[in-house]
């Protein structure tokens, strides 16, 4: 690790296979956290090459427990969070409109680390198990459209990281990897990230796949469609530059859209939602994030096309019943 660090210091990068190694040997309590700290720390000092996210991502995915959900055509939305705007959990609840419009939903998430209330803290606040177990989330995607792969359930070895992410409660490495890690590998995925370079990044890495793909950045800082700003989309089909109005939604305001400051109010918060209660602010932006995932999935839909039948998720209580069934 002293070599390693030497040459971070240095304002050296890491090329793909020195990336995986140290993530590896991070993994298999190689290191004390003093080092374990210092190595995170230098990430949040100097960007992310690359070839760094690459290995990254393979020590990762190498050492994830796998689980097979090929037979489901499945479509993953998270953001990488740490944008620091503390808004409701947006990226849970277009999960749960998607799967309400009758799309498969492979969610993978974890507890927040820079803000109040993660998806995990979420789903478990609500009463949902988390669980690993392939026949468990295939039977939770057959009846309800979606099921939640909670991290630590299938990346085990990153436990030695979890304490000392909490203890920085800052954004590293790790919100920007959360993403491209699902165990499951979907078909499709929208992702949001919190800055324009993360965002050309994740564009560089998901071409070289073979999924449908949207990267989503808010041009004021947010990792999803804020409503609040320009956002471009980066996808299959390239780079696309959107303002609210293009796409006939009211500009919002950023207080429109803020979260709880606790688990507790948050849930509240989540529960108007999805049971039709929300504001029409709140509702917007659940549309508008849910209109480009369905487009992502079935991308021979217009904008209008999908918008309609997230609305009619939404709205129709649809996503409120895949609630009700997965609970159950």
């Amino acid at each position: 690790m002293k070599i390693i660090l030497n040459k971070l210091f240095a304002h050296e990068h890491l090329n793909a296979a020195e990336a995986k190694d140290i993530l590896i040997r991070i993994a298999k309590n190689e290191f004390n956290t003093s080092q374990i700290a210092s190595f995170l720390t230098v990430f949040l000092m100097r960007s992310l090459s690359v070839n760094e996210l690459m290995g990254f991502r393979d020590a990762l995915m190498e050492l994830a427990i796998k689980i097979d959900l090929s037979d489901f055509n499945t479509i993953d939305l998270c953001g990488t969070g740490g944008d620091g705007k503390d808004t409701f959990n947006i990226s849970t609840l277009t999960s749960f409109i998607v799967a309400g419009a009758g799309y498969k939903v492979a969610k993978h998430g974890n507890y927040g680390v820079s803000s109040t209330c993660g998806s995990s803290n979420m789903l478990e606040y609500l009463g949902y198990k988390f669980t690993n177990e392939e026949t468990v989330l295939k039977r939770q995607l057959e009846k309800s459209n979606i099921c939640f792969l909670h991290a630590p359930l299938f990346h085990p070895a990153m436990k030695t990281v979890g304490p000392i992410r909490r203890e920085l409660g800052l954004k590293t490495f790790f919100n920007v990897l959360g993403p491209l890690v699902n165990p499951s590998q979907p078909k499709n995925q929208m992702v949001g990230v919190f800055n324009m370079e993360i965002a050309r990044l994740y564009g560089y890495l998901m071409q070289q796949s073979s999924q449908n793909y949207k990267v989503v950045h808010s041009f004021d800082g947010y990792d999803e469609i804020s409503l609040t700003s320009k956002f471009n989309i980066i996808s299959n089909k390239g780079t696309q530059i959107f303002t609210p109005e293009e796409i006939n939604f009211k500009r919002l305001a950023q207080s429109d859209i803020v979260g709880g400051d606790s688990v507790a109010s948050s849930a509240k918060i989540f529960k108007q939602i999805i049971n039709g209660n929300g504001t029409d602010a709140q509702n917007d932006v659940v549309l508008a994030n849910t209109t480009f995932a369905i487009q992502t999935i079935a991308p021979e839909l217009t904008l209008e096309q999908a918008y309609e039948k997230a609305k009619d998720s939404l709205l129709g209580l649809k996503g409120a019943a895949c609630l009700t069934n997965l609970l159950a």
